[in-house]
This record gives structure tokens, sequence and C-alpha cells, in this order.
């Protein structure tokens, strides 16, 4: 790699994309708490809420709208900028969702002195194609994490919902939906080639130091842990963290919950399900198929695939995608990076 490749590298935009509930906020905060990044305490939403609801800002109405409805969220208000000048770099070089994006993480760089700037956005994985056409050298890290973990915690939420008939079957049906995004995240990001990591959750907790210095290595930065520790930016610092030592990380293990999380019937339901993809990561299976008579029908899990499959197309491309995006819920904990 020649000089200017290497200097192009160490300073390009990471975005961390992952299923939701699988460290995404973690590992963003790992990133900025390595120094040298820009420092915002938000995600900013372009691609996966704003351009979905106002549309292409190439358009010069669709932009005027999206800057108004941004200038006026606490997604602007963290940023710490001044408006007045976000608004004339827009208005003079904003084409598409990637140059908004960039237009903003590059004044705040400008603004505090650093050369680069991550971004993390529940599903925004889903986006990577768009992404990488308008922002033609973004690194992106897809951090994966157990299924059987992610669905414990989707199911929990009620971040998925099954069809009426389905009603009991939440926990599967979120372990369908992390199947459905992981499949497509690493299908986009594998075209990539060097531009994506995969980078599994369980390995950044356990083995911190080896995974970081793997991640620095793809994005070209130094991720001291020992430095990240002090530092300290958001969930790395706060208690119960996965990086605390000793009694406080004994006391709290983030890996494995799905151990004492399903009945032995339930677990061997989901591992017939999403199994082989669980197998393929590299996760090993607790149970066998003959421990269970019951398997998500074949029609069921087109379905669902279906389904998930309508919702993103009809969000990112129709009118009806406005009816996907509330900006006023959209201020919620996935939303924000505290």
């Amino acid at each position: 790699m020649d000089e200017s490749a290497k200097r192009s590298r160490s300073e390009a935009p990471v975005f961390v994309v992952g299923s939701p509930r699988s460290g995404n906020n973690f590992l963003y905060h790992t990133l900025l708490s390595s120094g040298g990044f820009a420092i915002y305490r938000a995600s900013a939403q372009v691609f996966n809420m704003m351009v979905p609801k106002f549309g292409d800002p190439g358009t010069p109405r669709n932009r005027e709208r999206m800057l108004k409805a941004w200038l006026a969220s606490p997604y602007f208000e963290r940023t710490g900028l001044d408006a007045a000048t976000i608004e004339k770099k827009i208005r003079e070089g904003c084409g598409n969702g990637g140059d908004f994006l960039r237009i903003v993480m590059d004044e705040m760089c400008r603004k505090q002195g650093v050369q680069r700037w991550a971004t993390v956005s529940v599903e925004e994985m889903l986006y990577i194609p768009e992404i990488k056409r308008t922002i033609p050298n973004a690194l992106v890290i897809h951090i994966i994490r157990d299924g059987r973990d992610v669905a414990l915690s989707l199911a929990k939420m009620g971040f998925v919902r099954s069809f009426p008939w389905d009603h009991k079957k939440g926990r599967l049906v979120a372990a369908l939906y992390w199947e459905w995004i992981v499949r497509k995240g690493r299908r986009y990001g594998q075209r990539l080639g060097p531009d994506y990591l995969e980078v599994h959750y369980e390995d950044l907790v356990q083995s911190p130091r080896e995974t970081l210095n793997k991640m620095g290595e793809f994005i070209d930065h130094d991720l001291d842990y020992d430095r990240i520790q002090r530092s300290g930016v958001g969930t790395v610092s706060e208690p119960n963290t996965s990086f605390q030592p000793g009694a406080e990380r004994a006391a709290f293990n983030p890996v494995g919950r799905w151990r004492n999380g399903y009945s032995k019937q339930e677990l061997a339901m989901l591992e017939k399900s999403v199994g082989p993809l669980l197998a393929e990561l590299g996760y090993p299976l607790e149970t066998t198929h003959s421990e269970s008579d019951f398997n998500l029908h074949s029609l069921t899990r087109v379905l669902y695939d279906s389904f998930f499959e309508l919702k993103l197309m009809l969000k990112s491309n129709t009118p009806l995608g406005r009816l996907f995006v509330n900006i006023d819920t959209m201020k919620n904990s996935a939303s924000f990076v505290r």
C-alpha cells in the first residue's frame, strides 16, 4: 500500500453496523475512546431514517425539508455546530444522503481538531450499498453477536412483531429477524472486499486486546486497550460495562445469557430454525434436532423473510417510507449514544 493510500485509509470514515442488540453502541464507544475520532453522542440517522422520510436530498425541495427537520432535532443539537454554517454547506454541496452526513461530520472534525469520524445506527447495514456508493472511502465494521442472546433481548423489547397467529413465538420470530438481517448485512459487506470486517461481540468482550488489534489494523488506527479504558466514552466507562475488570466484570457477563433464558424445548426450537447460521458463524449448538419435535414451517420462514424484505423495500424505495419513520419517535436509546 502506497503512502497516499495508507493516509487515506487512516482518515476514512468508519461505519459500525449490526443487528440491533448486538453491541453496536459499545463498539462505537470503543472507537471514540481510542482518540482521534470526532465525538458525537448520537447517530445522525441519515440513511436509515432521514432519507426514507424526506426523499433524496439531491432534490432541492427534499433537501430543504430534511434540513429543516434535522436542524430542529436533538441530532443536530448534539453536534455542537453552528446552524448557519451547516445550512450553507449543505445547500451548496449536498447531492445525496452521503453528502449530507459527510458535510456534518467533516465540520465536526474541523471544530474538534481531529482527522476522522465514525458513526453507528440501528439497521444501517441494510443501506451498505448506498453508503458505499455515496461515501466511497467508507470502512464498514459489522459486529455480530450470538443470535440466541440477541433474540432474548429483541423479544423483551418487543422490537420484532410476530404475526397474530404466532404471538407465542416471539423469541423464535426475533431469531428469524436476526438471521435475516445478519445474512443480508454479510452479503452486502462481502461485496466490499478489504473495506469490510466482521467482529464478534463475544471476542470484543472476552479477548479485547486481540480484537482491538485486528480492528485497528483494518481501519489503520491505534486502538490501544489501556487508553480506551482510561478515556472511557459512554458504555466503556459506565458500571457493568463489558470491559470492567475483576469482580465487577464477573458479576456482569453479557455473553451466553441464553443459557438461562430458554427452556430446553424452546432452545431446541430456536436452534433448529437458525442453527445453520449460528454454526456458520462459529457458535456451537447446545441441542440436537432430535430434542425438538417442532420447526418453523418453511412457509412461515418465507412469510417472515418476505415481510422483512417488503418493509425494507417500502421504506427505502416508495413514498410509503414516510409512514415508517416518525421523527418524534426517533428519540430513543437506539438513536442516541450516551
